[in-house]
């Protein structure tokens, strides 16, 4: 092949990746909610990078003369502590800010390790059929006929509470839903033409889940990945403040939370604002998650 030949290859699969980017932002931005999540998100994402840097203290740090310090709007504020301190004096806006860390990294590693096995093993389910699929898709009808926090709960009290063994958790609790979007998606594009060309130019069976099958199934996959986000944070969060998961002095959101309870009623700060923490960062992954799926979704797109 030419070198000419080649440029204008590559010319144009350079225009047809351009193409299709605009394409997806012109149907995600239609959803303000989604823009307006992508943003906070991202807003997140730079807090977590740069926590060294913008925290004012640091997330273990203890001034004992400065306990149960309210915000700096109220009564009794420091100038030191924004958004005021905990019983033992670490600074609240710091331990937020270098909590952000955790919670995405949570996330991360929960949706990368439930989609890595949950898609593998959900190519083999709908490929392969017969018994093989039967075996894994009762599997994971067992899985998810538990509630998924009680579950993630006892795999944590097996395993030790510890973040690792949450994340671990949830990974296995999360994994179900994307064999079962991955299976039907390979079901119903097994049988198509460019499948079956494959087949007949004797494509091996791995190559052909992988590489011909899966990228024809990924939209639904990313949309679950988005939300599944969400849906780890607020897990690890419940289970650090049922003591299962982070393990204090580790400044966790929900294990934040956990050591606030007792002072609810007196320092509404210390409880209040890992709530908001939470509450923000999964709406707006949820927000986005909704702009990707309309997005994403032939059906939804609108003209």
């Amino acid at each position: 092949m030419s070198e000419q030949a080649i440029d204008t290859a590559t010319d144009t699969r350079s225009t047809g990746v351009r193409a299709m980017l605009k394409e997806f932002w012109h149907y995600f931005s239609e959803n303000r909610g989604a823009v307006i999540g992508l943003w906070f998100f991202i807003g997140v994402c730079l807090v977590a990078l740069l926590a060294d840097l913008i925290a004012p203290h640091g997330a273990t740090m203890q001034y004992r003369d400065a306990l149960l310090t309210p915000p700096v709007w109220q009564d009794g504020g420091d100038w030191r502590f924004l958004l005021g301190t905990d019983a033992v004096g670490r600074d609240m806006l710091s331990r937020l800010i270098y909590g952000s860390r955790y919670s995405l990294f949570v996330g991360c590693i929960v949706v990368t390790v439930a989609m890595a096995v949950g898609v593998t093993i959900g190519l083999i389910a709908g490929f392969i059929g017969g018994a093989v699929d039967t075996l894994i898709m009762r599997l994971m009808d067992i899985i998810l006929s538990f509630p998924s926090l009680l579950l993630a709960l006892v795999l944590v009290a097996i395993l030790g509470p510890s973040l690792t063994n949450a994340m671990v958790a949830i990974a296995i609790v999360q994994q179900p839903h994307y064999v079962r979007l991955t299976r039907a998606a390979v079901l119903g594009e097994r049988n198509k033409d460019y499948v079956t060309a494959a087949k007949v130019a004797g494509v091996r069976p791995l190559r052909l889940m992988f590489y011909t099958i899966l990228p024809n199934c990924m939209a639904p996959l990313i949309v679950q990945a988005a939300l599944s986000f969400s849906t780890a944070i607020l897990d690890a969060a419940a289970l650090g403040f049922l003591g299962m998961g982070a393990q204090p002095p580790t400044p966790e959101w929900g294990t934040m939370l956990a050591e606030a309870r007792e002072f609810i009623l007196r320092a509404w700060w210390v409880v209040t604002l890992p709530g908001l923490a939470i509450l923000l960062t999964v709406l707006a992954i949820n927000l986005m998650g909704d702009g990707l799926r309309d997005a994403l979704d032939p059906k939804l797109k609108r003209s």
